[in-house]
């Protein structure tokens, strides 16, 4: 058994938001990503893992091709294999709870929104070639 508290094991940056890998399963890891006000993601996603976030406090805006969604409270999102999407949080800190799993936790970056000097990597690029964001 793992038993943690969200309260102690949250992480702050003004720069950029903090994923904390709190442990590793069998085929997966489980997280806390704590965000600061209008902080976004990069528009990414896992090829090879299932993607699940909780929103213990706080809130933003979860953004696929299909939907954008509002993320409150209580909410839970799931984000299945290859997925693409992106979270901007919104006004107050933010705390989510992220536990993926699959054959690889790795991820393919898109764009990054309101991140001016990002670059696309050439793998990244290549793979969204071959999986174009629809």
């Amino acid at each position: 058994m793992h038993v943690f508290s969200l309260d102690r094991e949250q992480q702050w940056n003004p720069k950029h938001h903090v994923e904390k890998i709190l442990g590793a399963i069998s085929g997966g890891d489980y997280t806390v990503a704590c965000w600061e006000p209008g902080q976004i993601s990069p528009y990414h996603c896992h090829p090879h893992a299932t993607e699940i976030y909780f929103c213990f406090s706080g809130g933003g805006t979860m953004r696929t091709p299909k939907e954008t969604i509002a993320v409150k409270p209580g909410a839970f999102v799931v984000h299945p294999p290859g997925e693409v999407h992106e979270y901007e949080n919104g006004e107050g800190r933010t705390m989510l709870f992220r536990v993926r799993y699959g054959t690889d936790m790795g991820s393919r970056h898109c764009a990054w929104r309101g991140n001016v000097d990002w670059k696309q990597s050439t793998e990244d690029a290549d793979y969204y070639r071959r999986h174009p964001v629809v």
